[in-house]
């Protein structure tokens, strides 16, 4: 499925998620920008709402759905996905990446006759690319499950995990609350939903399809906090092991060795390298009996856009980087 360019449609454009897929897509050598869809903006220019796109597109949203494209993102809000695709009408041969929560799970993966692939590609690249609907996955999900992959490929998830995840203020959206304004938000640190953070429900299930005697999310103790900076998650993770270090880093490098964006370093690391990047980056240090792992990603690139238009590449057959070989700003 390697020829001729995919025509791209994207619903719900006007957000933080939407706007970074137009910021990569704008740039792929293989997309086609069909339809961009917004109601409350039909009519306007996206640079308009996206002012980093002025140069780069003369496209304007739109109210309707063309249904001569081959991928839809739907970059709506939790919970709307599975009602947009309900009053929506889809051509069966358009495939669907959707960036909300509603098809993570397995018990709701399902919508008709549209059944959805968990799209993390260090875990599920094959089946990906088979896929006709992905569920992107989220940011804490993300950034906090890719450490533990290894782990729980070899059975050597044995004990308790304990989480402490850092956020910034773009994994909110885009539309103003009382904790993600510039006065409440700078110069602040907060935490929430304390070992209840609903991304724990994805992140067992995919160490559960590696590792069958895992012990559940219960066995997942995560602190989310949420940092005074615009993008990025800093994840700090620890748990009992018997790996000495160079025997982590063996097994780590070897899990993530034909994988593009997922780097093992020894050196310690800091969250500007991935920032505006589809990269995500694991440290490994060991403390007596316990190993401790950071990881970092960008929340909207790795952790959201940049991972959706990976699957979107293997699923239409061309190279897993294409469109995303982005830098980090650093400075």
């Amino acid at each position: 499925m390697a020829s001729g360019k995919i025509r791209v449609g994207i619903a719900g454009g006007a957000g933080y998620t939407g706007g970074e897929l137009l910021r990569i897509l704008v740039n792929h050598p293989e997309v086609v920008i069909s339809s961009v869809h917004s109601k409350s903006n039909a009519g306007n220019l996206i640079s308009d709402i996206h002012t980093d796109l002025f140069g780069d597109t003369d496209l304007k949203f739109t109210d309707t759905l063309p249904q001569d494209i081959d991928v839809l993102f739907l970059c709506v809000g939790h919970g709307d996905a599975r009602k947009f695709l309900e009053i929506n009408t889809i051509e069966d041969s358009i495939k669907i990446i959707d960036l909300s929560q509603d098809f993570r799970l397995a018990e709701s993966s399902k919508l008709k006759a549209r059944s959805f692939v968990y799209g993390l590609p260090e875990l599920n690249r094959d089946r990906i690319k088979a896929a006709s609907n992905i569920a992107n996955p989220g940011c804490f999900a993300t950034c906090i499950q890719m450490p533990l992959l290894p782990l729980a490929a070899n059975g050597l998830l044995t004990a308790e995990v304990h989480i402490n995840a850092t956020t910034g203020s773009t994994g909110a959206g885009q539309g103003l609350s009382s904790t993600s304004h510039f006065s409440w938000r700078n110069n602040n640190l907060s935490v929430y939903k304390a070992f209840e953070h609903q991304h724990l429900n994805e992140i067992g299930q995919s160490l559960s399809q590696l590792q069958i005697s895992f012990g559940g999310k219960d066995t997942l103790l995560f602190v989310p906090q949420r940092g005074d900076f615009a993008r990025g998650i800093f994840a700090s993770i620890y748990t009992e092991s018997d790996l000495s270090l160079d025997d982590a880093y063996d097994l780590y490098e070897s899990f993530f060795k034909d994988h593009p964006f997922t780097h093992v370093s020894r050196k310690n690391i800091d969250l500007k390298q991935v920032v505006n990047t589809n990269k995500c980056i694991i440290h490994l240090e060991k403390h007596g009996k316990m190993i401790y792992i950071v990881s970092i990603t960008d929340n909207l690139l790795k952790g959201a856009s940049g991972q959706a238009v990976q699957n979107m590449n293997l699923m239409f057959g061309r190279a897993e980087d294409m469109g995303l070989r982005l830098k980090a700003a650093a400075f």
